[in-house]
């Protein structure tokens, strides 16, 4: 009996806003840059928040996303926390930033920096 595998499901989506925001980011980055960083540190009102920055060195246990624009890395402690998450690039006439819609977010606090799962 002849095994199948099937494509496995990305761990994260990226929008094409968020595509073109990490080609920015990379266009821009120190030279010893590979990609940017996502990951999940223990921050905020809601015990944990989400954090981008470059990385100069990838971890055996990191997830590595490729895009258009470079690597997106995503924690391996971070991963189970964000699996099935969008993240996006809004911005408006106040703000920029990335933008998480996380289905296993339980709770966020009141000014929307921080998470809890």
């Amino acid at each position: 009996m002849a095994t199948t595998l099937r494509e496995r499901p990305a761990a994260l989506n990226l929008t094409a806003t968020a595509h073109a925001r990490i080609a920015d980011l990379m266009g821009r980055a120190p030279a010893d840059a590979i990609g940017v960083k996502l990951s999940t540190p223990r921050r905020g009102c809601s015990g944990l928040a989400y954090s981008v920055d470059y990385v100069t060195d990838a971890k055996p246990f990191d997830e590595r996303i490729e895009t258009p624009g470079g690597t997106l890395f995503v924690d391996g402690g971070s991963i189970l926390y964000l699996i099935g998450s969008t993240m996006d690039w809004v911005e408006d006439d106040f703000t920029a930033g990335f933008v998480f819609a996380n289905p296993n977010a339980k709770g966020a606090c009141g000014c929307g920096e921080s998470f809890t799962v």
